[in-house]
């Protein structure tokens, strides 16, 4: 049997003593598709950053290919990355912010992986290098923040509602952008969002939560 990507077990998360997270058991399995329903308050967000380990639960424990880990694992935190709805971009040009995480890494081929992940979020290379994040609208800010996600080739990409305040081009773009993950090089996603339909025709099951717990998965 497969080793999962993630697995959690006992999890439980409180904020300032309030419990907004208990599920006794999720496990991400590699290279599949995960969708996240329920309204809002229901955890969602909390889980995804238990996930991308930008937390750490008060209670249970979660392991990474089997293995346990702790807040910000730099081996792990380098496998797994987030988009969430409102982009943040670096103050430099688009070429730049796309580049960053492969110059921290010590990448080579660097233009080439820069401009293919711009063709794979529908951004012309040629046109959008050299513009800077304020020169962007923001469909193409999102779409640059995903082509600087997708360039690392992580294990995990979580999502955020990444398309709740696009238009409908942008956000088909950052949709198929996203899927490209999984076809180009096996990535997991777990996508949190309000559009059912997407989830449906995407997901290999769709998790439903409620006050901070799993109560369907489908």
């Amino acid at each position: 049997m497969t080793t999962p990507l993630i697995s959690l077990k006992n999890i439980r998360q409180r904020y300032a003593k309030r419990t907004v997270l208990s599920i006794d058991s999720l496990e991400i399995i590699q290279g599949q598709i995960t969708g996240l329903a329920g309204p809002n308050g229901s955890g969602k967000t909390t889980l995804l950053r238990l996930l991308a380990f930008l937390e750490q639960p008060v209670e249970g424990t979660i392991t990474f290919l089997g293995k346990p880990t702790s807040i910000k694992p730099n081996h792990i935190h380098r496998q797994v990355t987030l988009l969430v709805q409102e982009p943040y971009l670096l103050k430099r040009s688009v070429f730049a912010n796309v580049a960053y995480g492969l110059k921290v890494r010590g990448k080579n081929d660097i233009p080439a992986k820069v401009f293919r992940a711009l063709e794979i979020v529908g951004l012309d290379p040629e046109a959008f290098s050299k513009r800077l994040w304020y020169e962007l609208s923001g469909g193409e800010a999102q779409r640059v923040a995903l082509a600087a996600r997708l360039v690392l080739k992580p294990k995990l990409l979580l999502l955020d509602e990444p398309t709740a305040s696009l238009d409908i081009q942008s956000a088909e773009l950052v949709k198929q952008a996203a899927l490209c993950a999984r076809e180009e090089y096996g990535a997991a996603l777990v996508i949190v969002s309000h559009d059912k339909s997407w989830l449906t025709s995407v997901s290999d099951h769709i998790i439903t939560m409620e006050n901070g717990s799993i109560v369907s998965t489908d």
